[in-house]
């Protein structure tokens, strides 16, 4: 799997960017990630049409603005056609209205490149990476199927390592952050 300090994978995939009609779908790359010089958060799930992601899909949307504000793009994805994530999101009330693409990694050949396909149906685990505006990994977190992920921390550490200092544990925006000074830690 990749990890921090790893480049994230380039991409081009199809992706549901609406419900109107005749505005369903989109091609969204990595190209659009770097000429926007943002930081972007890629979220994966196992399934279109189960159970745990779509409380994670809305956790996500309903986060949206906290993304948008620390400047960061916002991204989810499976292994489900375009098709069936558009299809998805008509069916569950939650998922009709978001603000972010639902990329379809169909091909298998993102979720293969960093290394989150699990089982014999090789469906992604439910990864997550902040990635900076250079396209480096700066965080990985990674559930298993059964457990959905803390949204919350996710933005926590975001924030995090936007400030480009030292963050001590459970640090939050607005807390101190940490400078050595004299060889010695101090909160600044």
């Amino acid at each position: 799997m990749l990890t921090i300090g790893d480049k994230f994978p380039e991409f081009e995939l199809d992706a549901v960017v609406s419900t109107e009609k005749n505005k369903e779908f989109a091609k969204i790359s990595t190209a659009e990630h770097r000429k926007q010089g943002k930081w972007a958060v890629f979220f994966f799930w196992p399934k279109d049409f189960t159970f745990v992601c779509p409380t994670e899909i809305k956790g996500f949307n309903d986060r949206f603005a906290d993304f948008r504000d620390n400047d960061a793009l916002l991204y989810g994805a499976s292994t489900d056609t375009a098709f069936v994530h558009l299809a998805w999101r008509k069916d569950n009330e939650n998922l009709k209205d978001l603000k972010f693409p639902m990329l379809s990694d169909h091909g298998k050949h993102l979720t293969r490149a960093l290394g989150i396909l699990t089982g014999e149906e090789e469906v992604a685990l439910r990864a997550t990476f902040i990635v900076d505006p250079q396209g480096t990994i700066q965080w990985v977190c990674v559930n298993n199927l059964d457990v959905g992920r803390n949204i919350d921390e996710t933005v926590r550490v975001l924030e995090a390592l936007q400030t480009g200092e030292l963050c001590p544990c459970n640090w939050k925006e607005g807390d101190a952050t940490l400078k050595v000074a004299g060889g010695s830690l101090v909160e600044a």
